[in-house]
């Protein structure tokens, strides 16, 4: 059916603080009991603006207008939360797009994986920065790769997913059931030449996080989908997030995802169904908007990790020469026009965007997804819902006035969006 123009512009505003407590609150797991005080500063912070969600809404739209068959937008601040939604959920069907919906949240997985990653270097299981094979021998053909360039993306470990999807529809049918093996897919990246000597350079790769993920099993003794529900899921009450991984459904209310394929103008393919088995730790995870701004706010509030383990993640170093995108420990930070720095993560994964991003102080998130991919222009467009929601409405500048744009305040959503994987639009 064709591209719905339907939209659910609803204006969700609760004002009860104590909705907001719940949302942004979890109960703090018993392996790392920590909770960051506010700081006097924080106490008497400025007013922050208040969102702009015709911004927000423009955005879903763009992101419509470039090839997405619906997006929504939820936002979490000091007043309460606010939602958008347009286009549908279902080509088939015409559902519309519903904010309470499940969806895969791709590279978005890669920050819960870091968190218990973290949790166990918290325990004293793991070093920072140890060689990988200390805990892994043999696994890897450099000691010098430590856990903490997997977790910045400084290992040098190509990213097999530019082979596996170097076609992309064709790519994705390879593999929508297959189930591979972690030590297939380090393989994969191993048989090709790697990107960078350890440390040197950020380059982004899926695999670094599949080595995450065999760590946290090592470590264990137990599925990576134990220590996610065991460490973030059931103590933040994140019931509508779960890892699902060989099992290829989405249960309950879900949005149906939908691929570009390469050539322009062929039919969009239902991606929906699927192992997503080429990523695991990297990618599998499948969660909700409201989850997912429960748990950025709960991470950035220390709810997650201790105050200077926090620090560790939230150190960050650029990923391009803007000077607005930076990568710390499996978080982002982008720098908005308005001077906001936001933390969290991008996620692609086959028929979904994403974004889920909070503030340092968590006061305030924002979740956004699209139900498409390969097609970066709609990508760049969801990403404009950052600038709306934490810089507000824009003021009116003259031609005449306005200044020469700068790193410093050019506006993020102007800006390419990030790849998680490869793109052929």
């Amino acid at each position: 059916m064709p591209l719905s123009s339907h939209r659910a512009p609803h204006r969700r505003l609760v004002v009860s603080t104590t909705l907001i407590a719940a949302l942004a609150a979890g109960v703090v797991p018993a392996t790392s009991a920590f909770a960051a005080p506010l700081s006097p500063a924080a106490a008497t912070a400025p007013a922050v603006p208040a969102p702009d969600m015709d911004g927000v809404t423009a955005a879903l739209d763009s992101a419509m207008a470039n090839g997405a068959p619906g997006a929504m937008a939820r936002f979490t601040g000091p007043d309460g939360v606010e939602s958008r939604t347009v286009g549908v959920q279902d080509r088939t069907s015409g559902a519309p797009m519903d904010i309470h919906a499940r969806f895969r949240i791709g590279s978005v997985s890669k920050t819960f994986s870091t968190v218990v990653l973290l949790q166990l270097v918290e325990e004293g299981r793991l070093e920072l920065d140890a060689p990988v094979n200390r805990y892994l021998p043999g696994l890897l053909p450099d000691d010098r790769i430590t856990v903490r360039h997997l977790l910045t993306h400084r290992s040098g470990l190509a990213d097999y997913t530019d082979a596996m999807f170097a076609d992309t529809v064709p790519g994705f049918e390879a593999v929508r059931n297959r189930v591979f093996s972690y030590q297939e897919l380090v393989d994969l990246s191993l048989s090709e030449p790697r990107t960078t000597e350890p440390g040197v350079a950020y380059k982004y790769s899926n695999a670094n996080f599949v080595v995450v993920g065999m760590l946290i099993e090592k470590l264990t003794g137990r599925p990576v989908s134990d220590a996610y529900e065991h460490r973030i899921f059931k103590p933040l009450k994140l019931r509508g997030t779960s890892y699902v991984h060989p099992d290829t459904r989405i249960k309950g209310l879900h949005v149906r995802g939908y691929l570009h394929p390469d050539a322009a103008g062929d039919p969009l393919v239902d991606s929906t169904e699927q192992t997503v088995s080429w990523a695991q730790s990297a990618g599998a995870v499948i969660s909700s908007p409201a989850d997912l701004n429960a748990f950025t706010s709960a991470l950035m509030r220390g709810r997650l990790l201790s105050p200077a383990m926090l620090e560790e993640m939230t150190t960050v170093t650029p990923t391009d020469t803007t000077n607005t995108r930076f990568y710390g420990l499996g978080l982002r930070r982008y720098d908005l026009s308005c001077g906001t720095r936001v933390f969290g993560h991008t996620g692609t994964v086959q028929g979904f965007y994403t974004y889920a991003f909070s503030t340092r102080d968590g006061r305030r998130s924002l979740s956004a997804v699209a139900n498409t991919s390969n097609h970066g222009a709609a990508n760049t467009a969801l990403g404009g819902t950052l600038e709306a929601a934490f810089c507000g409405k824009k003021p009116t500048v003259a031609p005449s006035s306005r200044a020469a744009s700068s790193p410093a305040t050019r506006d993020f959503s102007s800006l390419p969006a990030e790849r998680d994987l490869p793109e052929r639009h």
